[in-house]
This record gives structure tokens, C-alpha cells and sequence, in this order.
């Protein structure tokens, strides 16, 4: 590649015997790509796109995928939800059809609390944005959780700080409060939150208890929020909107479907349904979410390498004719090769070995560029990332099949120079 190819770093690659060993094609090809540097970076481009995009993507879903994976399983790998609507929908249809829905109610709790033997431990929750206030400061975009004094456990809260409600203050409708550590450092300010007084959309409460840091998901903090008992929650803000309840299993597998079939013929009898009549609610569990969150991520995935693959096809074609601009450039270099007794193989060998190392380059440099842009995007907006070495590996190979594919038809043009002809070929 260039006319230094053909000049000073050409001639100190011949040999007596006019063959070139493997790392002295490799030099060649590095030497040739500091030389040319423009040149280099546009033939290269391609190929970095291609890999550079592969990698981001790869990086981040991973990231995204074990950290909601986590997250699922710290909020229960055995719990059950029931809800009005699915916990995930595809299509604006869809959803309107399941507002239609009757709304899962306060008495739907009590009867599965009541009626469910396989359950390990039931809770309920509903939940509102709503304002915050502690003497001068404030928060207007909190999360106002009712809950039953069972969901802590349920959902697997660690209470840092204090207690958790107890059930009498879920049943008396006691004006306590557990918060999130978002309330603690921007509106209860320094010293210790228990004993304070917050008052959640005017209405006021005394802090028992503090749950322990949750971080941050895709941007968004995931403790600001302020958790109320549900009797009082509902006092506060009606019963008119449907509630969520949380069913404990104790197990996966057929213990969770066994429990799943249960509150189904629970809610099913409640609901007076025909025996084939769609349920009128929707029960989920871990297992849904992360099955929806991989047929996501793959078919994400499966988008991005198609686009990624037309970029190393673009950058493959353009290394493709730079090397046959190449061998134009060199033709004379190749005929003094062959006069000196190179072989058509090790001609052959020479330029395959160039194009895949220029490819090879072009990956190496996509991968530090894929991963520098999903680690930036990581401490810019807390979107996890996670590398993955098989893509890595993965993506260095593919690189580099394309050099070597794209590189075979120069190869084999310059093994097919006559040498007489290539001698004559001026400078």
C-alpha cells in the first residue's frame, strides 16, 4: 500500500531467495500504514465502524441484561405478581384493551391472603408520584409507595437504617414512613433521619426507617422514593386506581407454577370467569421479564449486526482497492521479488498477509473505540456496560476474515505479474 511500499521499505523486505517470511509481511503492512496515514485512517474506517458499533452494542446490552437480571432477582427470583395489566406490552392496542380490565382491588388482597395455602407470604402495593417536603426543601417527582408490612421482605429491601413497619401500623393506618436515601441526602439534610418529619403531599409523617442504596438504572436514581403503609396510602388517595399484589412462592420451578395455578383459580372464582373465558388479570413472575428482556436484546442485537456488517462488507471493498492500487504501485517491486526467485505463493502470501493485517488493525482499533464509547456512555449517564471477551475475540477474527477475503483477488493479481513486464514497469 503507497509508494513506500515500492520504495525503501520494499527493498528491505527482499530477500536473497527473493521470499518474505510472515513477520516481515506484517512489518511491512504496519510500516506502510504509519507512512500513509490519511490514507490509512479512510481505508481503514470502515472496519472500525463495523466492529466499533458491534462492540459498543454488545458491551452495553450485556451490561443492561445482568444488571435488570439483578435487579429482578434481588426484587425476587421467586416472587409472583398480579396486576391489572402485564408488566410489559407491545402494542398501543394491547394496552387499551387491558385498561378495560376490572381493577385488582384491596379485597382481591385480602382474599389471597385468606384463600392462598401454597403462599409463601402476600403483599400489596400501590404507587403515585407525589411531592415531599422537610422544612425548606422539597422533591416533586418522588415515588409514593403504599405497601403492606409485608413488602419489604418480599421485595427483598434491606432496612439500612430503623425498622420496617409492623402490622399494626399497616392495619391502623399509622402516618410512619420508610424512605429512600434520595430523601435523606437532598430534604432531610445532615444528622440522623430517624424520628423526622416529612410531609408526603402535605399529609405528615414521621421517618422509621431507611433503605439502603439501590443505585441508579439507566440514568434514573432508584431511591427516591418514600414508602407509606397502604391502609393509609389509601385513605390519602382513594382506592380507585388498581393495586399490585406480591405473591412470596418460595421456589421456582413447578413450586411457582404450582402457586401461579392457585392464584389464578383464586382470582378466576373471585371474577366469576367461564372456564373459557381470558383471565381478566395478568400473573408474571422473574422468569417473564427476563424472557421478554433476551427476545428484546436479541432482536436488538440482530439489528445492529446486520448495520455492522455492511460496514466491514464497505470498509472490506475499500481496503480491497486500495490494495489493488497497491500492487499498481508496486509492480516493479514485484517483478525483482520474482526475478530473484519469489514464488507465485509467496507473492500470494505477501499480499493476503498485508490485507489482513491492515483489517486486523482497523478491528483492534474499533474494539478500544467500542469499548471507550459504552465506558463514556456509562459515566456520562450510569447506562451499564459490561465487555465481553468472546466479542472481543469474535470481532478480531471477523476483521480479519474480511482482510483476508477482500484481499485474496489483489493477491492474486500481483502473483499473476509477469515478471518481465513488472521490470519494465518505471518507478
Amino acid at each position: 500500500m503507497g509508494a513506500a511500499w515500492g520504495t525503501r521499505t520494499g527493498r528491505t523486505a527482499l530477500k536473497e531467495s527473493g521470499t518474505m517470511h510472515f513477520g516481515e509481511a506484517f512489518k511491512l503492512a504496519l510500516q506502510s500504514l504509519w507512512t500513509n496515514k490519511m490514507r490509512s485512517i479512510l481505508t481503514l474506517l470502515g472496519v472500525i465502524i463495523g466492529v466499533g458499533s458491534v462492540i459498543t452494542v454488545v458491551t452495553l446490552t450485556n451490561g443492561a441484561k445482568q444488571f435488570v437480571t439483578s435487579k429482578i432477582n434481588s426484587y425476587g427470583a421467586s416472587t409472583v405478581t398480579i396486576s391489572k395489566m402485564p408488566q410489559t406490552f407491545m402494542t398501543m392496542e394491547e394496552y387499551l384493551s387491558f385498561q378495560k380490565r376490572r381493577d385488582v382491588t384491596l379485597d382481591d388482597y385480602r382474599a389471597i391472603l385468606s384463600d392462598c395455602k401454597s403462599c409463601v407470604s402476600v403483599g400489596g402495593e400501590r404507587t403515585i408520584v407525589g411531592k415531599v417536603v422537610h422544612g425548606t426543601k422539597s422533591t416533586t417527582d418522588t415515588e409514593v409507595r403504599g405497601w403492606t408490612w409485608t413488602m419489604p421482605p418480599i421485595s427483598n429491601l434491606n432496612i439500612e437504617l430503623g425498622r420496617s413497619f409492623t402490622e399494626s401500623e399497616d392495619e391502623h393506618a399509622t402516618r410512619v414512613a420508610i424512605v429512600g436515601y434520595d430523601i435523606v441526602d437532598n430534604v432531610l439534610g445532615a444528622g440522623d433521619p430517624l424520628g423526622k418529619e416529612v410531609r408526603v403531599d402535605g399529609a405528615p409523617y414521621t421517618v422509621i426507617g431507611v433503605g439502603e442504596r439501590q443505585g441508579k438504572m439507566f440514568g434514573s436514581s432508584m431511591d427516591n422514593w418514600v414508602a407509606i403503609p397502604l391502609a393509609g396510602f389509601l385513605n390519602a388517595y382513594g382506592s380507585h386506581s388498581s393495586m399490585d399484589i406480591y405473591v412470596d412462592s418460595g421456589g421456582g420451578g413447578d413450586v411457582m407454577d404450582g402457586v401461579q395455578d392457585e392464584l389464578r383459580t383464586i382470582m378466576r372464582t373471585r371474577r366469576h370467569l367461564a372456564p373459557n373465558t381470558p383471565d381478566t388479570f395478568s400473573i408474571d413472575s422473574s422468569a417473564t421479564f427476563q424472557n421478554l428482556l433476551g427476545k428484546i436484546l436479541n432482536s436488538f442485537g440482530a439489528v445492529v449486526a446486520a448495520i455492522a456488517s455492511i460496514s466491514l462488507v464497505v470498509g472490506g471493498i475499500v481496503i480491497m482497492n486500495i490494495m489493488l492500487v497497491a500492487v499498481t504501485e508496486r509492480t516493479r517491486e514485484i517483478g525483482v521479488r520474482k526475478a530473484l526467485g519469489a514464488r507465485r505463493k509467496d507473492i500470494l502470501l505477501q499480499f493476503l498477509i498485508e490485507s489482513a493485517t491492515v483489517s486486523l488493525v482497523g478491528g483492534m482499533i474499533g474494539v478500544i473505540a467500542g469499548i471507550s464509547i459504552a465506558k463514556l456512555l456509562t459515566l456520562l449517564i450510569s447506562f451499564p456496560s459490561a465487555v465481553q471477551i468472546w466479542s472481543v475475540l469474535a470481532s478480531l477474527f471477523v476483521s480479519t476474515a474480511v482482510g483476508l477475503f477482500f484481499g485474496i483477488y489483489p493477491a492474486h493479481k500481483a502473483a499473476a505479474l509477469d515478471p518481465i513486464v513488472a521490470l519494465r514497469s518505471e518507478l
